[in-house]
């Protein structure tokens, strides 16, 4: 078994350095929730940055236990610089659905973060934008998409060595559509990014692809490259629907959609009503790699689409 060396500016041993240079596929690794939910948090963050923050740790582990049940993602975001805070201030707040056909973004500012208490988590999780408006008036539909970017260096010193560089290029692009986010999941893809409301994730961002990916957003649309998988799929939906992405150049966010899936299969459906059926099998990953900066090296399991058969147009 071949053993794996890494160093990048001069810093050996980072996880992301290990995944570039094994060239670890990214398609099927994106985190899985049909919705996200988001609270500006300013200051620092600790690696469990809900309950390691400014904000109360009590309502940080509920919040985010609450969100996990309702298939929501919960996280913190705070502005690109620096910024007081220990000051009395209001907090920006993000909710997103990211289900095809009920894709929406609300935001909005709360005194207290636990006002977030009140809001229809269920409501978010189904899609219904009316109902999480109703159980939290201070939220409005956001018409730009957004995009977070891991920056949390105490949960994965990758996500802060080269996260932070694409956040402050792209603030400067797109004032007030860029945030800093605490932990997106798979570090060794950093610098990683979702897109919202769509829940596309990436991986190894540049700026120039970062500011693609928002520009592309506004026209409906993704950036095929550098996708890691919109977390409204299970992690074989996500392969399955960048694979037929690939396959056929679609570029339109909500132009797929992942229909049905068993132990071997995932069948994707166009808006055309096209269909594909995707082989999806797993596989050990040689050499063993880091999860994450400061791990040992372990024999994880990648995913692989091991054939595209088309299906009859429905």
């Amino acid at each position: 078994m071949m053993l794996v060396s890494a160093t990048v500016s001069g810093r050996p041993g980072l996880c992301s350095t290990f995944c570039r240079d094994l060239r670890e596929p990214m398609p099927g690794t994106a985190v899985v929730a049909t919705g996200w939910l988001v609270v500006e948090q300013p200051g620092p963050w600790g690696n469990k940055a809900p309950t390691q923050s400014h904000l109360d740790p009590g309502f940080g582990a509920k919040i985010d236990a609450d969100a996990k049940k309702a298939d929501l993602r919960f996280g913190l975001i705070r502005s690109p610089g620096r910024h007081a805070d220990a000051v009395p201030r209001s907090h920006q707040v993000y909710v997103a659905s990211t289900v095809p056909g009920q894709t929406w973004l609300l935001g909005g500012c709360v005194a207290d973060p636990k006002q977030l208490l009140a809001l229809d988590l269920q409501a978010v999780s189904r899609g219904d934008r009316d109902a999480a408006i109703r159980s939290l008036p201070e939220l409005a539909p956001v018409n730009e998409p957004i995009l977070l970017v891991c920056t949390n260096g105490k949960r994965d010193e990758c996500c802060a060595l080269l996260g932070r560089p694409i956040v402050t290029a792209l603030a400067a692009q797109a004032p007030g559509r860029v945030w800093e986010a605490n932990h997106l999941g798979g570090h060794r893809f950093a610098p990683t990014a979702t897109l919202l409301p769509a829940g596309i994730m990436y991986g190894q961002l540049d700026v120039e692809t970062a500011g693609a990916i928002l520009t592309a957003a506004d026209r409906g649309e993704t950036v095929l490259e550098k996708l890691r998988g919109r977390s409204t799929w299970t992690k074989r939906g996500q392969l399955a629907e960048i694979t037929v992405r690939d396959l056929i150049g679609e570029a339109g966010l909500d132009a797929l959609r992942v229909v049905a899936e068993d132990l071997e299969t995932v069948t994707v459906r166009h808006r055309d009503g096209r269909l594909w059926t995707v082989e999806v099998i797993s596989e050990s990953a040689d050499p063993p790699r880091p999860e994450s900066c400061g791990k040992e090296p372990f024999a994880m399991s990648i995913l692989r689409a091991a054939s595209v058969t088309p299906g009859p147009v429905r």
